[in-house]
């Protein structure tokens, strides 16, 4: 597996510095954006706005990078990131957008800007928070100087932070009779975020308004808005955030029904497997569709652009643009400028155009174009229950995809993504 930029930098800097020593001896290390220059950009080494982003020496040793100030930054076992709950999620509320507003394209929403304003405009911060609020603060914005503790992984007590001025930014901040409400988000699948995001800005406003400050984090996938309201406990400590509330939305059903899996089903025409596009590994079909939503904003991201700003480290990147290809809707290419890029294949643009049933329906159907798709959701409606995993291993090792010899893990890790792909289709019917 090749280095990310990053990697290859931060692997020169934790060489030079003697980094490790300095954790290892007091707790962390301080690192000026100077000496990071000298290797890259500091704004593309510094934020890691999820733990699967980080530098793998970071990954390798439990370390993350925090700002103290403009011009420094510490790095330490730091617990930076916060765990979003899965599983028992709550029931999706539909809510309407207001017919007279034609600037916002509830079903074209490619950027977080645009993700937080169509929220905003369809009344779901009001509900989530019971009071009507307006837009009053976005963007950069100076968090001030304040101190704080964060928990350290490796040691039993906190490290105390005093920070000077770090820059913060504000995707959303919505004031309420009662309430100032600072939102961040991001239009993709995520399994967790950098706490810093809310914390820094929430300090920052408690010292400037004596409403109650809310926390509010939303994601924006496959349709849904998911949106969760959190609270500081102790308010001088990063680690006391916990949730105070978990909602989704969504303005148009993306939803199919039962009968129109059955009815592709039975006309679709099962096409030969690509022979030069390795069978994937790509266990969340939601992040294939966040890729397309991205690529259709862009018209073309490369390799390092993906890694860098969406929740994926590089070995993903390859994964899920590699999962896009076999379904005929990524295609992948080469320039000696930007190194390997991808952009929407015809087939992937025109189904990422439609509206959300109809574009879901679409992708269905590209799934169900391979035979071990066909196959596993034939047999789940057959015995009205998902197959298991020795099931579908052996569809595939029936289905002529060039894996006969692979070895038992590696057929069942395949399993899992064929089984998560069943899974994604299955969800969007009613029930």
């Amino acid at each position: 597996m090749s280095k990310s930029k990053n990697d290859i930098a931060w692997e020169a800097l934790f060489a030079t510095h003697r980094i490790l020593d300095s954790v290892r001896s007091t707790g962390f290390y301080e690192i000026s954006g100077a000496s990071i220059s000298k290797e890259r950009d500091p704004s593309l080494m510094t934020t890691f706005s999820h733990r699967i982003q980080l530098p793998s020496i970071f990954k390798q040793h439990g370390l993350t990078i925090v700002p103290k100030s403009r011009s420094s930054y510490l790095i330490g076992n730091f617990a930076s990131y916060f765990d979003l709950p899965t599983g028992n999620l709550p029931t999706v509320e539909e809510m309407r957008f207001p017919a007279t507003l034609e600037t916002i394209n509830p079903q074209d929403l490619y950027s977080e800007s645009a993700v937080l304003m169509c929220a905003h405009k369809a009344g779901i911060l009001e509900y989530v928070l019971n009071e009507s609020v307006v837009l009053t603060v976005t963007g950069t914005m100076s968090a001030g100087r304040f101190s704080y503790s964060i928990d350290d992984l490796k040691r039993s007590e906190p490290i105390a932070i005093e920070v000077e001025n770090p820059q913060c930014y504000v995707a959303g901040g919505f004031e309420g009779p009662t309430a100032f409400a600072i939102v961040d988000v991001t239009n993709e699948t995520i399994d967790d975020f950098l706490i810093r995001v809310l914390f820094y800005p929430y300090r920052l406003w408690s010292r400037k308004t004596r409403k109650e400050i809310v926390p509010l984090y939303l994601c924006y996938s496959n349709d849904v808005f998911s949106l969760y309201r959190f609270r500081f406990g102790d308010p001088l400590h990063h680690n006391s955030i916990e949730i105070d509330g978990q909602w989704r939305f969504q303005i148009e059903s993306n939803e199919i029904e039962l009968t129109d899996i059955w009815s592709i089903l039975k006309r679709i025409k099962v096409a030969d497997e690509p022979q030069d596009i390795p069978f994937p590994q790509a266990d969340n079909f939601l992040r294939v569709v966040d890729l397309l939503n991205q690529l259709n904003a862009a018209g073309s991201l490369s390799q390092e652009e993906i890694t860098t700003n969406y929740a994926f480290d590089l070995r993903q990147t390859q994964y899920y643009t590699t999962a896009g290809s076999y379904l005929g809707l990524i295609e992948r290419n080469h320039s000696r400028e930007e190194g390997v890029t991808y952009a929407l294949t015809q087939k992937g643009a025109s189904i990422m155009s439609q509206r959300p049933a109809q574009r879901n329906l679409a992708l269905t159907e590209s799934l169900l174009e391979h035979k071990v798709l066909f196959e596993s959701v034939s047999l789940y409606l057959a015995q009205a229950q998902r197959p298991t995993t020795d099931q579908v291993v052996k569809i595939m090792r029936t289905a002529n995809i060039g894996l006969d010899r692979e070895g038992t893990t590696t057929m069942n890790r395949r399993a899992q993504t064929v089984l998560a792909w069943v899974d994604w289709m299955m969800g969007l019917t009613r029930t």
